[in-house]
């Protein structure tokens, strides 16, 4: 995976990482990021960053929130909130928290006060009793979805801190999804009702070479 050394000419461009220049880009990046330095990643990112927040709690280091922030640096979040315990697994994010905003909060009521400075509704994902289809609404354009642990789902505090709670359908046997695939799910969702085409992966950069 990745490209070799590139190809001629050098560009001189400060977005551009002189090592991975001269060495090659193994990243797990698009190929209009190759060769660009992590700041210059960032700062495109942030240019372009939807409206929406995802929020996890972390009560019991669940293995499912590097997943929760991959998804969220896939479907350009504007920054990943972690309730609880400030230490996560961060394998399943693939790096991708590098490139992606992370906030932490001790506890629920922190999350809520930084929501309400900023007016920002919190949407609940998980199958409750009284939770509304997922399928059936559009989720607001400024807004903070939130997930709880795998299992117990959202905690008693986090319910009651919820502007609106939806559900995902599910046709199988098993009661619940994880919350990383739960995630994916919702975020999709956002973006099918707010976001614009995608861009380019490719974008405008020549002369890739294989590697």
């Amino acid at each position: 995976m990745g490209v070799g050394p590139w190809p001629g000419d050098l560009p001189t461009d400060p977005k551009y990482d002189p090592e991975l220049l001269a060495d090659g880009d193994r990243r797990n990046v698009v190929d209009r990021y190759r060769y660009w330095r992590r700041e210059a990643i960032v700062a495109d990112l942030d240019r372009r960053r939807h409206d929406f927040h995802v929020a996890i709690e972390n009560w019991q280091h669940d293995l499912n929130i590097g997943t929760v922030v991959r998804n969220a640096n896939a479907f350009l979040a504007a920054e990943v909130h972690i309730v609880g315990r400030r230490r996560w697994n961060r394998r399943g994010a693939m790096v991708t928290d590098r490139y992606q905003h992370v906030r932490h909060h001790p506890d629920i009521g922190e999350l809520q006060a930084w929501a309400e400075r900023g007016r920002l509704p919190i949407i609940g994902i998980d199958n409750l009793a009284g939770s509304r289809p997922l399928e059936t609404v559009q989720l607001p354009r400024r807004c903070v979805l939130l997930f709880g642990q795998e299992g117990p789902g959202l905690s008693d505090a986090a319910r009651s801190g919820c502007h609106l709670l939806y559900s995902i359908a599910q046709y199988g046997s098993t009661r619940s999804i994880n919350a990383g695939v739960a995630s994916g799910i919702a975020m999709h969702a956002w973006i099918r009702s707010h976001a614009g085409p995608a861009p380019d992966p490719v974008g405008d950069e020549r002369g890739m070479s294989g590697g």
